[in-house]
């Protein structure tokens, strides 16, 4: 008899046995064919129940051809992101927060410009891993700042971490701004009054050029706020600074309190964070405190 099956047929043959196939070739005359499935299950039970050492061993080497078939494989594979769409502006967000942390100061602020490409890889027991190369653009200079490729993982888990990131970069260590910083340094600490300002910038979006330096700070300051906050539902950016307060120092470094509003674009919430912040052009920015406030 001319046994014709489809490749649907056959793989639904081997795998689940005639039960699978549908009534009008079940009631064919088929030759005995033993699932895969069933095998492979014969096969280890078979093995376990064996007490001689070398019938063990030949019932083992016999199941050694079914171990490269499971029945169930999960797809782990990397996926590959529309640059423009929401999952990788996040990543790349995230990793543009990350740099202003090592690189931002009062004369520099760096931000992604174009989203090159991206990726997405579940890591088991860890989280999502995206693979983002985009340009970035230092923008208080208002100039191209080279490329940077960053991997950004997402962990998993009832209690949220930040997001660990690993970044490379090119160009942006060539931009110096160390005769800015060291001018506006020294001014600050000669000043005979502590320096304070409001709503920066103001209502009508207009920063005034004695407080932008100030305003920058803020960014930076608030960026490792929005590192540790990110995370796979959150697109953050800050909005204003309420207020800042220069604070008495003793040491090097100038003290900061800063109360700033930050935006996440996915609940349109806008958030209140009072940040105590550390700057001097030889050390950099450090965020000493932080904490949410309630509006």
């Amino acid at each position: 008899m001319d046994f014709s099956f489809n490749v649907t047929q056959v793989f639904l043959l081997l795998v689940y046995g005639i039960s699978a196939l549908p009534d009008s070739v079940r009631s064919t005359s088929l030759p005995s064919v033993t699932p895969i499935g069933v095998v492979h299950r014969n096969c280890l039970q078979n093995e376990q129940t064996q007490t001689d050492p070398q019938e063990k061993a030949q019932e083992s080497a016999s199941c050694n051809c079914f171990s490269s078939y499971p029945l169930v494989e999960e797809d782990m594979s990397e996926k590959e992101l529309n640059p423009d769409h929401y999952p990788a502006q996040r990543a790349a967000t995230v990793a543009q927060h990350y740099i202003n942390t090592l690189h931002g100061s009062p004369f520099k602020w760096f931000a992604v410009g174009v989203v090159q490409s991206a990726t997405v890889e579940e890591i088991a027991e860890r989280g999502a891993k995206y693979r983002v190369a985009f340009t970035v653009v230092e923008v208080v200079g208002n100039q191209p700042a080279g490329t940077c490729s960053a991997e950004v993982l997402f962990p998993h888990g009832a209690s949220q971490a930040p997001p660990e990131v690993q970044l490379t970069c090119g160009e942006m260590l060539k931009i110096d701004t160390t005769a800015k910083e060291q001018a506006f340094y020294l001014k600050l600490r000669n000043n005979s009054s502590l320096l304070s300002a409001q709503d920066i910038p103001d209502s009508y979006g207009n920063v005034a050029p004695e407080m932008e330096p100030l305003w920058h700070l803020g960014r930076v300051a608030s960026s490792f706020v929005m590192l540790k906050e990110s995370n796979e539902n959150t697109l953050y950016s800050m909005a204003q600074v309420a207020s800042v307060t220069q604070q008495v120092s003793e040491g090097e470094q100038l003290l900061f309190s800063y109360h700033v509003l930050l935006h996440d674009r996915v609940s349109e919430e806008i958030l209140r964070w009072k940040i105590f912040v550390s700057w001097c052009p030889a050390e950099g920015v450090r965020v000493l405190q932080m904490a949410a406030q309630t509006p």
